[in-house]
């Protein structure tokens, strides 16, 4: 149950940071839960962490930093990345629709500001739904379902997040200039690489 709180709390905190510009609650959680600083090193050690406001920090590193990694420099939809033609799919043909809509995931597209379900923190957001999913059938004594999940998570991660995410991830580790999005990048390339090493195991051993 352990690995499935971690990979679950794991896949919800790196949609938060690449779906959406940081606000003072998450920043907070950012600069003092132990377990985060773990996997964010550079923001770690960065001296202006501790020494500037939350509101500075937020007006002159993040907030333009996540627009320059999200809108005006990079592209964190997948059909841009899968399409000859480089165009994102905003409609009913985007490649994630019926998945979502096999596993009761609804984009609210109000709350997180993107022009399509396949943005980096939405297929990060239905990784965690299906994690979530996961610990009730486990809760639930439900072997089956927990099967079924883990082979949905598995194909997920195969056949839309590793497919372009790396390449992403790599270029806004490039792009970064600010240590939050630098480690974020860097933790969501080696955590979406380890957990479908993870599963290529647990599924072939099933």
């Amino acid at each position: 149950m352990d690995e499935i709180i971690a990979r679950s709390n794991n896949y919800a905190l790196l949609s938060r940071i690449l779906l959406q510009e940081l606000d003072v609650e998450i920043l907070e959680t950012l600069k003092n839960d132990p377990t985060i600083l773990e996997f964010f090193p550079h923001w770690n050690d960065w001296e202006q962490r501790s020494t500037l406001s939350n509101e500075k920090l937020l007006e002159e590193y993040f907030n333009p930093d996540f627009t320059n990694l999200s809108i005006l420099h990079l592209v964190p939809y997948e059909t841009f990345y899968t399409r000859s033609d480089q165009m994102i799919e905003t409609g009913g043909a985007n490649p994630v629709t019926d998945i979502y809509s096999a596993y009761n995931f609804i984009v609210d597209y109000e709350v997180a500001r993107v022009v399509s379900s396949d943005h980096i923190g939405i297929e990060l957001e239905f990784m965690h739904h299906l994690c979530e999913a996961q610990k009730r059938a486990l809760e639930e004594k439900d072997e089956e379902v927990v099967e079924e999940l883990l082979r949905v998570q598995h194909q997920f991660l195969n056949n839309h997040l590793l497919q372009w995410a790396p390449m992403y991830l790599i270029n806004m580790k490039y792009e970064a200039r600010t240590p939050i999005y630098y480690d974020a990048a860097e933790m969501a390339l080696e955590f979406i690489l380890s957990d479908n090493e993870m599963l290529s195991t647990v599924v072939a051993s099933s």
